[in-house]
């Protein structure tokens, strides 16, 4: 197995802490003693510590959203309401298992209020995650989307919203958070009948 380098053993134990300690509570030290490299490292290749934590989040966030986006193609001639459902479910499903990450997402929001590299950091990262997600949109709508008038990175962004605002509802109460298939039942439903409402 290579070794890895002085930037990925950094992003590494930046991961670890997040999971461990929390964005709020991980301090430089901490990060340079669970990936092993020197303190001053940190700042030559991430500037900061926030810096490197907000990388750190980048990248569990870069591979979370790559999960979903597998989830929601696996089965390749589902319509765009059930790939929808699909990505939903696999993103709420994981709920759980991404505590750690969800719980540093929010806590570097507070930070970004008070720092503008924190924020600069985070606003680039919304904009490639709604090119990617917009991305998925365009793919599972077809060409015919461009032709009604959809705009995909809109669409992404809506969904993105729906995302971070399901984030904050299941961690404030998880039992009352709606499965990603109640989610696409009733919104489908309601959409549904809007539809109708609004006549030809």
């Amino acid at each position: 197995m290579a070794q890895q380098s002085s930037r990925e053993q950094l992003l590494t134990g930046a991961i670890e802490c997040l999971q461990a300690k929390g964005y709020a509570r991980t301090t430089a030290r901490d990060i340079a003693a669970a990936s092993g490299a020197n303190l001053a490292s940190i700042g030559y290749h991430f500037g900061s510590k926030e810096g490197l934590l907000n990388a750190a989040i980048i990248r569990m966030y870069e591979d979370w959203t790559r999960r979903i986006g597998e989830a929601a193609f696996a089965t390749p001639e589902a319509p765009p309401l059930e790939r929808i459902t699909l990505s939903w479910v696999a993103m709420i499903n994981a709920f759980d298992e991404q505590r750690p990450l969800l719980v540093a997402f929010v806590e570097s929001i507070s930070q970004a209020e008070r720092s503008d590299e924190l924020r600069a950091q985070m606003a680039k990262h919304l904009d490639e995650s709604r090119e990617a997600v917009g991305t998925m949109v365009a793919s599972s709508l077809g060409p015919g989307a461009h032709d009604a008038g959809v705009d995909p990175k809109v669409v992404a962004s809506f969904l993105i919203a729906v995302f971070d605002g399901l984030v904050i509802q299941w961690l404030l109460s998880p039992d009352d958070t709606p499965t990603g298939e109640e989610l696409a039942q009733s919104l489908g439903g309601a959409l549904g009948l809007a539809l109708a409402d609004a006549g030809p």
